[in-house]
């Protein structure tokens, strides 16, 4: 289900536009910076997955925070913008991901100078689980 991503969620001193779940996704456009929680129900990981249309340039860099709950800590995943492109290319999605122990919301913040359309959905899943 699509997330218009326009509501107002507090969330660490700041306000997310959407709750991002297994079962939504969001769409926008790069360049540019976006924002949303998710729930962790329990120390997991979390997938950012960037479906990637229309891009006209691989600009420098993409980045994904992920923020422990409350934001009392950060983990900040980095990619060059051709590498952002080869793993669209082979798997057919852009994805990032950080294990978070904390249970609650969690800020994930992305940033990229792509241009270009996306569609950003979220997977959970459970340290235990592995």
């Amino acid at each position: 289900m699509k997330d218009s991503c326009d509501a107002t969620w507090p969330v660490c001193n700041r306000i997310a536009g959407c709750i991002l779940g297994s079962e939504s996704w969001a769409e926008g456009r790069f360049p540019g910076h976006g924002q949303f929680i998710v729930q962790v129900p329990e120390a997991s990981t979390v997938k950012v997955s960037f479906f990637l249309d229309e891009v006209t340039a691989a600009g420098e860099e993409t980045v994904v925070l992920f923020h422990e709950d409350g934001c009392r800590a950060r983990t900040r995943k980095a990619t060059a913008g051709r590498s952002v492109l080869d793993q669209m290319e082979k798997f057919g999605v852009f994805s990032l991901e950080a294990d978070v122990i904390g249970v609650g919301d969690h800020l994930i913040e992305f940033d990229s100078d792509l241009q270009g359309r996306y569609a950003v959905k979220v997977d959970v899943e459970p340290l235990r689980a592995r």
